[in-house]
């Protein structure tokens, strides 16, 4: 009898101590004995001090069982262990799960495929245990190993394969399971158990052989019919992931980011994209912005790798972040911009000096130009699909932040000198504007006040004065993209003149009173830039469309009478310019100019619906039509403008008159005293960072200014000649008198702090009394008072006087005191 039970099944004989009449089935392939079963199972609840010396047992047997591979009995033995662990939840059943890991980790450690599923499947059992007491000992790093092996098999047998592999992610998943939310049980987010876990997953996320591509969006099910081990792998991914706490995302996004620099998944991007779609959407959304953190210290820990590589870490950044907007971001939103330029700089370096050192060695990568134009182009994007998920206040901040990161040639900023840095400047300039031109773009803000700020909009219109045509366009669609907030831009993205602008559909709102703060303060400085611009040679079909939308975006948008008075003056100026032509400007620059101004003005007059003023716009218009169409925007906004060869003999047919739109919209409420004033441009320190000549331009300027509005008649001295000796003399006499006035100041400031204060009391005391003085002198000569109530009083010589009492001694009768 006994020595049948040793041939028989160990679960069976485990039964012996309880009863001897628990028998083993005769054959292996009986499978488990029923009764016996339940035999064990209560003498194993009823006395539970005995589990330990059951497990020991049939850890014993089944050891030997599976040296001498009987695997039938091997698969009986652990049927049995499974039902005794299943059924037995007391205090001593930790020291049966010593014994039950034992036997787990003998089948795991066989070559045999079906012993290790076997092993596996009664872990993940055992993982789904919820135990009474906690374990203080007990060590899974065996099991991490195995199954993570297990994940990366490379069996001949396809079928097999993907058996084993699945095997492994359901190893691993049970660990995590009996793991995660234990803080006494080994941690399973140390990195030396993470390294292991996530790249095995990822493998196998990234072979997906028969698998269809599935969406990584976690409302989607896995149909367990068809499971693959991809579909197994992105479960157990998003479980562990769902499961980390706010210290452990580190240690779990770490791998993701070696594991796709080994196996070199940045450039084809799609799956390095796929994984942290998977990420974002599984991790708590408070945590999110602890992931882009990692991103942005990998990105700038790549900073030297190949622009393909940067790239793809850049457009996984962008979906990342767009994620991450929906949920919380916290801090990192200016730490990603300030990251992302700061890469967008490394990048125009690479360009320019060809090499990732900066000057070109034997053994130094070659740089190729186009890959990083396409990874600044990635920054870019990025910049701005971020930005669009931001809320306002965010995204001004992002906008003043950008700004300041603009080099310009002021007395604050210095720049780069040299061909080099001059092509740095310019390369880096483009940049920052095309990213703040991104996130510009649909932004939307009641208040102009807030949207562009002082200290914004003087850099920004900064900009605008430099040589280089690209960074003014850039400028005027900046500025384009902050005054549209209903949607108008497209409208006026033709230049032309329409007879009738319903058909536009534009979208107008009665200017707010923040709006009108905004023009009274910087309505001059926008139209200075306006004129300025229009002068520029280098001009094309493009800016002079910014321009008129611009102009038209103004109307729209910002504008009371005031405004519409001024925007009407500004333009009859570009009109004086392109007829005087003191710039010597090309002839298409002069038509474009009088184009841009029958398209304006045609609007305005629409705009303001005064039918005097309409009939002379139109009649100019149709005058042009027929005898000057070289000045209408139908045939200069062209693919091959139709320009006339002599634009100076205009006839004055042709032009829009000053004196007749002031005398039809002054007869219409407006300030016709104001439009009768040609309007003259403030030029300012501003235009130095221009680098032109600007300052010869100004003092003539002024001179002509005073010369035209001074009351008197009387003949003028000639202005002095400007030379360069007489700006050198200048500049030499404002050096000299800032250097007086500051030794006068240090004077004044030293006498108050060394002298007596009887002193400083007696100098106040007379500067006092002479002010004192000087305020009576101006009281008896300004006051004159009516004659006093009393009539006259007799002098002493007998003579009458009249006595005028000031008004403030006048005493009057109560009728008048209320």
């Amino acid at each position: 009898m006994k020595g049948r039970r040793h041939q028989g099944l160990a679960a069976s004989d485990a039964a012996t101590p309880a009863s001897g009449e628990a028998r083993a089935p005769r054959r292996c392939t009986d499978g488990l004995v029923k009764t016996n079963m339940e035999k064990l199972t209560f003498y194993a609840l009823s006395a539970p001090e005995k589990l330990d010396r059951i497990g020991a047992y049939l850890s014993e047997r089944l050891i030997r069982d599976v040296g001498r591979h009987r695997y039938g009995y091997v698969c009986i033995a652990m049927e049995a262990l499974d039902q005794l662990l299943m059924a037995c939840h007391c205090q001593s059943i930790n020291l049966f799960v010593e014994s039950f890991l034992k036997m787990v980790a003998k089948l795991l450690e066989s070559e045999k495929p079906n012993l290790q599923i076997l092993g596996t499947n009664s872990f993940v059992k055992f993982a789904n245990i919820e135990e009474d007491t906690p374990s203080y000992h007990r060590s899974y790093d065996f099991f991490v190993s195995r199954f993570s092996e297990m994940c990366h098999s490379s069996h001949d047998d396809l079928e097999i394969k993907t058996k084993i592999r699945m095997s492994g992610i359901k190893g691993l998943q049970g660990v995590v399971r009996k793991t995660v939310n234990d803080e006494l049980q080994a941690n399973i987010w140390d990195p030396q158990h993470m390294d292991k876990i996530v790249p095995s997953l990822l493998f196998n996320l990234q072979h997906v052989e028969e698998a269809e591509s599935r969406s990584p969006s976690p409302l989607q099910a896995p149909e367990k019919e068809k499971e693959n081990p991809a579909e197994l792998a992105e479960r157990c991914l998003r479980e562990l992931l769902g499961r980390a706490a706010f210290g452990n995302i580190k240690n779990a996004i770490k791998p993701v980011l070696i594991h796709l620099d080994n196996h070199s998944l940045w450039e084809p991007k799609v799956f390095a994209i796929r994984c942290f779609k998977i990420i974002m959407y599984s991790i708590q959304p408070q945590h999110s912005h602890l992931v882009i953190q990692q991103l942005l210290s990998h990105l700038d820990a790549n900073s030297r790798s190949a622009a393909t590589v940067r790239a793809g870490i850049v457009e996984v950044l962008s979906e990342a972040a767009v994620i991450a907007a929906t949920g919380s971001v916290g801090p990192t939103v200016l730490e990603m911009f300030n990251t992302l330029l700061r890469q967008l700089r490394l990048s125009i370096d690479y360009a320019l000096t060809g090499s990732y050192d900066g000057a070109l060695s034997l053994g130094t990568k070659i740089i190729k130009e186009h890959e990083e134009r396409m990874f600044q182009e990635a920054v870019i994007k990025t910049i701005g699909s971020f930005a669009s998920t931001l809320p306002t206040y965010q995204r001004s901040e992002v906008i003043l932040f950008i700004m300041s990161k603009v080099p310009l040639p002021s007395l604050h900023h210095a720049i780069e000198t040299g061909r080099t840095g001059e092509n740095r400047n310019r390369l880096t300039q483009i940049m920052l504007l095309k990213s703040l031109l991104q996130v510009s773009t649909g932004f939307q803000c009641s208040n102009m006040m807030s949207a562009l700020p002082s200290n914004f909009l003087d850099r920004l219109l900064s900009t605008a004065l430099m040589e280089d045509a690209e960074i003014r366009l850039f400028v005027l669609e900046i500025l384009i993209s902050f005054i549209d907030r209903h949607g108008n831009r497209h409208k006026f993205s033709t230049i032309s003149t329409l007879s009738d602008i319903s058909v536009l559909k534009l979208k107008v709102d009665k200017c707010s009173r923040q709006d009108t703060v905004f023009m009274k303060k910087h309505s001059q400085q926008l139209y200075r830039h306006i004129y300025l611009s229009c002068k520029e040679e280098t001009n094309i079909q493009r800016h002079y469309e910014a321009l008129y939308g611009l102009l038209a975006l103004i109307s729209i948008e910002l504008a009371n009478e005031e405004v519409v008075v001024d925007l009407i003056r500004l333009v009859l100026a570009v009109q004086d310019v392109a007829q005087v032509n003191e710039e010597n400007l090309p002839v298409y620059n002069r038509c474009a100019l009088y184009a841009l101004g029958a398209a304006y003005l045609n609007l305005i007059s629409q705009l303001t619906t005064v039918p005097a003023f309409c009939q002379h716009i139109h009649e100019v218009i149709e005058t042009r039509k027929k005898e000057a169409p070289y000045m209408l925007p139908e045939d200069v906004f062209v693919e091959r403008p139709r320009l006339s060869q002599n634009l100076d003999g205009v006839v004055i047919e042709f032009l829009f008159r000053q004196s007749k739109i002031s005398e039809v919209l002054g007869g219409s409420g407006y300030n016709s005293d104001r439009l009768c004033l040609p309007y003259i441009p403030q030029l300012t320190d501003e235009d130095r960072l221009s680098k032109r000549k600007s300052i010869g331009e100004t003092i003539s300027l002024q001179v002509e200014v005073e010369s035209r509005n001074s009351p008197e008649k009387e003949e003028r001295v000639p202005a002095e000649e400007i030379t360069y000796e007489t700006l050198k003399k200048a500049i030499v006499d404002s050096v000299a008198v800032e250097e007086q006035e500051r030794e006068r100041r240090r004077q004044v400031v030293e006498k108050f702090q060394k002298a007596p204060f009887e002193e400083i009391a007696a100098h106040c005391g007379a500067r006092a009394s002479l002010l004192q003085s000087k305020l009576n002198q101006i009281f008896e000569i300004t006051i004159r008072p009516p004659p006093s109530p009393s009539g006259t009083i007799t002098a002493a010589y007998g003579q009458p006087q009249n006595h005028s009492i000031p008004v403030y001694e006048m005493k009057f009768p109560d009728l008048c005191v209320y």
